[in-house]
């Protein structure tokens, strides 16, 4: 190309006017629902891909297309340097003045370009460019207004079905429920309308991925939004709710208006705004309960329609038990166990089902070791032990340390009698504590499995004997290896002290916890050693700049 014809400006290069472009532009932007604009950027990029291909790759070919008349102008871009480094897209700046007196470094010479005539091989590359650059604006525009609508219940169309997993037009984009977000036993088929929860918006290298799910809890919760107005009104709120999904449900709600019965507002006028998620959920049950603040209560009315004679909560553990009558045993576990599972998850409480029976045989066993405790460790009678037990002493500590006024409150017991208790409850801890020593020194067992709390010298002893012989030891293990698997059928390390699976997971956190603690440190002092380096090479700068001036 001579550099004679060479032109200055863009608005000099002409082409042919196309204003079909301009059509099929404005077609595909409202098809898509993208930006016209997008569309014929992505065009530019093509005939600009296929202008390349005809003059050569290394060049800087352009293309442009008129917005208001499709015409197509293509043109080669030199810029202007002062050492040219790429002959094919730079020029000398001396040279370049030459051609146009007013140039400057870093501006370009436009040189003017017939227009192409598309071959099939140029026009199928063209169309590729156009159609990639269109998906992905149309990703984005997906993107763009589905991120925040994570939590919305939307309304599909089923566009197909492959494997369990469904792809759902939701009309502007298409979204996945995928085999487990489906109801059990529920058939999709296509064409079908869906109702689903967005409860993910995702970019992935494929383009923005939309999830739906049916069986989240938050499904349920939205659905009782839309057909019960003091819900959506915020009268009354949802405060938890548990599902296995296609089976059974229990969501507990809180009237914020003490003149609204929040059950009966969601069971609505006989039942109708509670059959109508009913129906929507493919059956699935539905228990409604009142939310309450007393945790006692809230898990009774959670074992609904369970009866309950009595609850022990141990609020340190978040643990509760629940005795119920021997008749009532079944409907408390439900099916496989769905109720009790059920309303553990609705109040977070760990809850644990006993029978009168087994409640009764268990405080029996407890009085009887306890009093037994006492018998072997003070050499008193089983009169005396018996009152212990009963007035609530469960530890030789507790007699040794509590204030002796506590246990002359016992009846029938002087003063004289309650030294006497204390005094040889304390010797049998000393002479206990002897013997851990020499226990201790005998099998090796390392100070740090002492400071443990929750393990008594026993238990030390216990996994002592068994290999466990200091904190890193113990810190390997897994909690049910301490307490036992009833799902493995594995007795624990401790099973003798009969500890629960959360006590035994708190022990093997404590044994972790210097692990944390020395990371921390490691990360800590590291930061500190980057900090002063960093200041020293700051320091030495600037002592370097002083004694240059200097």
């Amino acid at each position: 190309m001579a550099q004679a014809k060479r032109t200055n400006t863009l608005e000099e290069i002409t082409g042919l006017a196309r204003p079909e472009l301009i059509q099929v532009a404005d077609a595909v932007a409202r098809e898509k629902a993208i930006d016209r604009d997008e569309v014929l950027t992505a065009m530019e990029q093509a005939i600009q891909k296929a202008g390349r291909s005809k003059y050569g790759h290394e060049h800087d070919i352009r293309a442009q297309i008129n917005r208001t008349t499709g015409e197509i102008s293509l043109a080669r871009y030199t810029q202007a340097v002062e050492t040219v480094e790429d002959e094919l897209t730079q020029i000398d700046l001396r040279t370049a003045q030459k051609i146009k007196p007013d140039i400057k470094e870093g501006e370009y010479l436009i040189d003017p370009l017939p227009p192409i005539d598309f071959g099939r091989i140029a026009a199928q590359t063209a169309k590729q460019v156009i159609v990639q650059k269109v998906r992905e604006a149309e990703r984005q525009r997906q993107y763009a207004e589905y991120k925040d609508r994570v939590g919305e219940v939307v309304n599909g169309l089923v566009k197909r079905v492959e494997f369990g997993n469904v792809t759902v037009d939701l009309g502007r984009a298409e979204a996945v429920l995928r085999r487990d977000d489906v109801l059990p036993r529920e058939s999709l088929r296509a064409s079908e309308r869906v109702r689903a929860y967005i409860y993910d918006v995702r970019e992935e290298p494929r383009g923005p991925q939309i999830f739906l799910s049916r069986t989240r809890p938050e499904f349920m919760a939205k659905l009782f939004a839309q057909e019960v107005p003091e819900i959506y009104d915020g009268i009354i709120e949802i405060k938890s709710v548990a599902r296995d999904p296609g089976s059974r449900a229990k969501i507990a709600v809180l009237s914020n208006d003490s003149s609204i019965d929040p059950v009966g507002a969601c069971v609505g006028m006989r039942g109708s705004r509670v059959q109508a998620v009913v129906a929507e959920l493919q059956g699935e049950k539905i228990d409604i309960i009142q939310w309450l603040p007393d945790p006692a209560t809230f898990v009774v009315n959670a074992l609904a329609p369970a009866e309950v004679s009595k609850v022990v909560l141990d609020e340190d553990q978040k643990r509760i038990e629940v005795v119920v009558p021997d008749e009532q045993l079944s409907l408390a576990i439900g099916r496989r166990g769905q109720n009790v599972r059920l309303a553990s998850q609705l109040t977070g409480w760990d809850i644990r089902i006993l029978t009168e029976a087994q409640e009764s045989e268990r405080r029996q066993e407890e009085f009887r070791s306890r009093s037994q405790m006492f018998i072997d460790a003070l050499d008193v009678d089983e009169v005396i032990a018996h009152l212990l037990v009963t007035e609530g002493f469960s530890s030789i500590e507790e007699v040794a340390f509590v204030p002796i006024d506590e246990i002359t409150g016992i009846e029938g017991f002087d003063r004289d009698l309650a030294e006497e208790l204390a005094g040889r409850a304390k010797a049998y801890l000393s002479e206990q504590a002897e013997k851990f020593a020499e226990k201790r020194k005998e099998l090796g067992i390392a100070d740090d499995m002492v400071d443990i709390t929750g393990l008594t010298s026993d238990m030390v002893v216990t996994l002592a004997e068994k290999g466990i012989k200091k904190r890193d030891d113990l810190a390997e293990l897994a909690g049910w290896e301490l307490s036992g698997s009833e799902a493995e059928g594995e007795a624990g390390l401790l099973a003798d002290y009969k500890i629960s699976e959360s006590d035994a997971n708190a022990i093997i956190a404590q044994a972790r916890a210097h692990w944390y603690e020395a990371e921390d440190k490691a990360a800590a002092e590291a930061a500190a050693a980057a900090e002063a380096e960093a200041a020293g090479t700051e320091t030495g700068a600037e002592a370097g700049t002083a004694k240059t001036e200097g």
